[in-house]
């Protein structure tokens, strides 16, 4: 297994080839069958309301706003449906930080799903777990516990964004921290849960708080194998140019070279801590393989 410093040393190098290459020679270490598989899936976000007003994103609209929602069930059920009739077998559902809505909210809703469709429901990221279980007066152990037996199926990894409190604080001051969003993942993997994780780069981190981020999932991995899969992207195209600026790289200025940008991430991300490769880990539940497709969101 590669060291931090040979993978920051990835991350410096314009060998795309050659880094693709020992990515996938790992591949074909852990997984030499050579089948590679995916999901149909859909995302549904339940609101848009929040209450953290993250830099980076578009998508939240404050309390009270005109543009404001919180989808009601049969909004939900025929979203759901429309995924199913297409041979979607998953849903994940994410939305802003609500604070009136109290977990026996998102209890009626997991259990009313499954009381209607056989389907994988991967739901809820950290921040919205914590703030669950803020709202409500619970640990977030008992938050994770009761959404799991209410459906739950799996966590995605999404608030991670750069996992460096540096990065947080300029980024998403309000949202979850670096440790709120490791306890989140850890618990639910001690519950038997399995879970995802992201990074949203581009964001202006150095290359060392990338591998900080990296180094965090890799641990986690290594001590639960509760991990699926590990999921980067970019966060927008002018925050990329930003960060190639700081890192004195030529800027991703149009969608190939993007792509580009991202496959080093991507590439170096699977050297560094390939899926499959540490004790403990265990096979990937196919509702949430690594090679995961969404078809729509909504």
């Amino acid at each position: 297994m590669i060291s931090s410093t040979e993978a920051l040393d990835l991350f410096r190098s314009d060998d795309l080839i050659g880094i693709g290459m020992a990515a996938d020679s790992l591949r074909k270490k852990f997984h030499p069958e050579g089948i590679v598989s995916y999901i149909i899936d859909r995302n549904i976000n339940y609101t848009n309301f929040c209450t953290e007003y993250c830099s980076f994103c578009a998508f939240y609209r404050p309390m009270g706003h005109p543009e404001g929602y919180v989808h009601d069930k049969e909004t939900i059920f025929a979203k759901i449906q429309e995924t199913i009739d297409l041979g979607g077998t998953g849903v994940l559902m994410q939305g802003g930080l609500h604070p009136d809505l109290k977990i026996e909210w998102y209890e009626d809703l997991l259990s009313s799903i499954k009381q209607r469709f056989t389907i994988h429901l991967h739901c809820f990221s950290a921040p919205e777990i914590t703030n669950i279980a803020d709202v409500s007066g619970l640990t977030v152990r008992d938050t994770i516990a009761r959404l799991r037996d209410a459906g739950l199926d799996s966590i995605p990894g999404g608030g991670a964004e750069i996992l460096d409190d540096g990065v947080r604080y300029r980024i998403s001051r309000l949202k979850c921290s670096t440790a709120e969003w490791i306890d989140v993942h850890r618990t639910a993997h001690a519950l038997g849960m399995r879970t995802t994780a992201t990074m949203m780069f581009g964001c202006g981190e150095t290359l060392e708080q990338r591998m900080h981020h990296l180094e965090i999932v890799r641990e986690i991995q290594e001590d639960t194998g509760g991990f699926t899969a590990l999921s980067p992207g970019p966060s927008s195209a002018k925050i990329l140019r930003s960060a190639a600026s700081c890192m004195k790289r030529p800027p991703p200025s149009n969608t190939s070279r993007t792509w580009r940008f991202r496959a080093s991430i991507s590439t170096t991300s699977r050297t560094y801590s390939p899926p499959g490769s540490r004790r403990g880990s265990r096979p990937a539940n196919s509702a949430c393989a690594s090679a995961a497709t969404t078809w729509a969101a909504s």
